[in-house]
């Protein structure tokens, strides 16, 4: 299965004000994927929908979602039921620490219907961080049934080796996200014993960056993201 794993829809203040439920499903098509997954900062409030849409459209979804830990570090989530995505998001939304949204400054957090129209804005900024340690984040993915999975490992200020300057052992990782295959290398020469699923999406903040038909999954790594959910 053709995939990209981390894109971002208008609920995310970064993103393009056209990356709406309809437009990233259709653009996923075109690009010829099979499996996508729109992870939102903090926030899972355009699951439901998306779902709606995937499934109208014959696409696979995966429900997913961005948080930023305390450290600042980004992970993914990822959850094959929309119930348990909703549950955690649920724990997220609860401990996220409050700082009113700028949208001239950060940008617009729109929540879309099935028809790509606003019906709320997110006045909070989906930017901050959760008020949970990297490691309290892991256990309630895992207690959700979730995938927990280190975003940008080494491509950007909030991924972990810049925020933390490695990789805690104890940590339940089901994934790392890289750029390429020379930074999977850097990740094991430093951490011999990961023993994960490597994944190289897009992160996308545009239509036009969603991966192409490039980077596949099978069915036995799919299994794998999800070994440590209980």
């Amino acid at each position: 299965m053709f995939y990209d794993l981390h894109i971002h829809s208008v609920l995310s203040p970064c993103a393009n004000d056209d990356m709406t439920p309809n437009n990233i499903i259709n653009m996923a098509k075109l690009k010829g994927l099979d499996l996508i997954a729109v992870c939102d900062h903090n926030s899972v409030k355009q699951q439901a929908v998306l779902a709606q849409v995937a499934l109208k459209n014959d696409m696979c979804l995966i429900y997913g979602i961005e948080v930023q830990t305390l450290e600042e570090v980004h992970v993914l989530a990822y959850f094959k039921d929309l119930d348990d995505c909703l549950r955690f998001g649920s724990v997220v939304d609860e401990s996220l620490i409050y700082i009113k949204n700028d949208e001239r400054y950060f940008g617009n957090q729109y929540v879309m219907d099935i028809n790509d129209q606003v019906v709320s804005h997110e006045e909070r900024l989906l930017l901050s961080s959760v008020n949970m340690r990297i490691d309290e984040v892991e256990q309630v993915v895992h207690r959700f049934n979730g995938s927990f999975v280190l975003a940008h490992a080494l491509d950007r200020a909030n991924g972990i080796i810049t925020q933390l300057g490695f990789i805690p052992k104890q940590l339940k990782i089901d994934g790392i996200e890289v750029k390429d295959i020379k930074q999977k290398e850097r990740l094991l020469k430093d951490h011999p014993w990961l023993d994960v699923v490597w994944l190289f999406n897009s992160d996308a903040h545009s239509l036009e960056q969603i991966n192409e038909r490039k980077n596949s999954l099978t069915s036995i790594m799919l299994d794998r993201l999800y070994r440590n959910g209980s």
